[in-house]
């Protein structure tokens, strides 16, 4: 695929969509942090209702140590992996309040050190709270990534630094939103919606499905 191509994709998608988002409930950057911390094997409609129930009641570092291990299992044991989340959730509070008086960092580095924490979740992190162009790849972004020829990589790390290399720098920042919120309805795991695609004429998928 040209770069040509990649351009118009993007492009297309900010037509769409043009201030796409996250479709977990925030309002502040450690509330989104919790979110994405209890994302891993959840939807985002499971975390939305077990952070409903949980922000009320502790929305803060602070909150969420003083409610305390059993009382973050309780609220959140509709998600699945519930007790390691629960043991992150507490050990990461305990250790922004210690390190960081209790706010989120907004460095890779900072992030990645706190429990639980990944670099898929520091790159949302650092996309969706503070506003820096990286692109989390989940595995919505890694198939549409790769079904689409728009940045093949045989891992998730691969085509991370590939569309990083490869996305115009004035998509940069919402690629991420635009790819995942693609894979999520449109270019689906089994039977991808090629007819209602927006991106059809240009993605090099050769098993391209027909209108419905």
């Amino acid at each position: 695929m040209n770069n040509d191509k990649r351009r118009e994709i993007f492009r297309r998608l900010q037509a769409a969509n043009p201030e796409p988002t996250t479709e977990l409930a925030w309002s502040t950057p450690f509330e989104l942090l919790v979110a994405v911390a209890l994302s891993a094997q959840s939807t985002d409609v499971g975390v939305n209702k077990a952070t409903a129930r949980l922000f009320p009641v502790a929305s803060t570092p602070q909150g969420i140590v003083d409610l305390g291990l059993e009382g973050v299992k309780e609220v959140i044991k509709t998600l699945g992996l519930y007790n390691n989340k629960a043991r992150n959730l507490v050990a990461m509070c305990e250790l922004l309040l210690r390190d960081h008086d209790g706010e989120v960092p907004r460095t890779r580095a900072g992030l990645e050190a706190l429990p639980g924490v990944g670099r898929k979740t520091a790159n949302v992190i650092l996309n969706t709270a503070f506003g820096e162009p990286t692109i989390a790849v989940d595995t919505h972004i890694f198939r549409v990534s790769n079904r689409t020829h728009l940045a093949p990589g045989k891992n998730v790390d691969q085509v991370e630094q590939k569309l990083l290399k490869v996305v115009p720098r004035d998509y940069k920042r919402d690629a991420h939103h635009w790819l995942i919120l693609h894979g999520r309805y449109t270019c689906v795991a089994r039977k991808p919606r090629c007819g209602s695609c927006v991106i059809e004429d240009l993605c090099e998928y050769r098993e391209k499905t027909e209108p419905a």
